[in-house]
Parts: C-alpha cells; structure tokens; sequence
C-alpha cells in the first residue's frame, strides 16, 4: 500500500496537526520500515500557520526521513507541462502527484480527486 514512501498533502499535515492516530501509525509505519516521506513546499505553504498549536506538526517534519522536497527549474517546467497536458490548474496538486509518480510513493491526501484528475495510477491514502 505505501511502496516506495509517502507522498502528503495538506490535509495529511492536518491531520497529523489534529492528532489523527491512523495517519500518524502510516507514516511511522513508512519511517519505521526506512520508506521516504516527502512533502512538498506547497503543501506546507497550504497547512503552515506557526505557534504552539503546530506542535506535533513540526515535530513530525523535523523527523529523519522526512523530507521538503525543492521546487528547482527543471521540476517547474515539468509541472507546467502536466498543467498544460491535464488542464490540472493547482500547481501543488500536481507537485503532489509528479513526486509521487517520480518516486514511487503512495499519495496521502484528504481530497483524492484533486490528485487522480493529475495522475489516476497513483495509489491514494484518503484521510
């Protein structure tokens, strides 16, 4: 179910945020069986609000194998030529999507059509 890692959205980090025991178990699961997780700089843009109440949050993103992934130049043309072949207009969505299709990971994600309207041979974790 996980393959490679995991790939999350924003409602995975808040989720994670809220104390959601089944997508904390996926993850350590993920992390504990030495499989990636990656977010990417959208998402945390999307789920990020700081102070106190982000604890758990940033906890979990400061763990080892976690890790941001970059927005460098030739991943931005890449998700400008899905935008351009879907007609998928949420650059994070399909940041989401191509991570995981590059690396193999599972996508979890608390909107699953956003991410199979990008790529729809992706497995999806809904939360």
């Amino acid at each position: 179910m996980i393959e490679q890692g995991l790939t999350l959205d924003a409602g995975a980090l808040i989720a994670v945020e809220r104390g959601d025991r089944r997508v904390r178990q996926l993850i350590e699961y993920a992390l504990g069986d030495g499989r990636a997780v990656h977010v990417v700089p959208g998402v945390l843009a999307q789920a990020w609000r700081g102070g106190p109440r982000q604890a758990k949050l940033a906890a979990m993103l400061s763990r080892e194998g976690i890790s941001l992934r970059c927005l460098g130049p030739d991943t931005a043309k890449l998700l400008g030529a899905v935008i351009g072949a879907t007609g998928h207009s949420d650059v994070t969505d399909v940041h989401v999507a191509v991570d995981a299709r590059r690396h193999r990971h599972a996508v979890m994600t608390s909107d699953p059509d956003d991410i199979r309207a990008v790529d729809p041979a992706l497995t999806i974790i809904t939360v």
